[in-house]
């Protein structure tokens, strides 16, 4: 399926985490400090792809699968982090960054197949801090990451 304006892109596989677990260790990977993530992308293969992936960078991982879900999290933890879909089947993460801004200090990575550009300024009105089209290079998270934490 073709990814940018428009389109809605769909993917499984994650770039080789399982040769990444495998042949590397974690201390190789993580980017030195623990961030607290909240991951929210309603495609479930890719929620626990990616919660899998920054859990073994070594970061503290909530998710949430829809908008709603998200909200909740974000009034009931801290986050120094929310990687966000941007289209979710009940809302939109330019809301939950909105939300996620509002309430304190916390960076925002737009993961998503919109990826023109408008949509990425879209993002950045809206308060995203970075955007990484679909599919995400796990390198390019890990750099962004790394940025974050620095």
């Amino acid at each position: 399926m073709a990814s940018g304006r428009g389109a809605k892109s769909d993917y499984r596989d994650f770039g080789g985490f399982e040769e990444m677990s495998e042949d590397r260790s974690r201390e190789e990977y993580n980017s030195g400090k623990t961030l607290r993530i909240l991951v929210v992308e309603d495609h479930s293969d890719t929620l626990q792809a990616l919660s899998r992936l920054l859990n073994h960078f070594g970061h503290d991982i909530s998710t949430a699968d829809d908008a709603r879900s998200a909200l909740d999290m974000i009034n009931a933890k801290e986050f120094d982090v929310v990687l966000c879909d941007i289209a979710l089947p009940d809302g939109n993460g330019y809301d939950i960054v909105v939300e996620a801004k509002r309430k304190g200090a916390v960076k925002a990575v737009a993961i998503s197949g919109f990826a023109a550009r408008d949509d990425i300024e879209r993002g950045r009105k809206a308060g995203f801090d970075f955007h990484l089209a679909k599919p995400v290079d796990f390198h390019e998270l890990r750099s962004v990451l790394g940025q974050i934490a620095a």
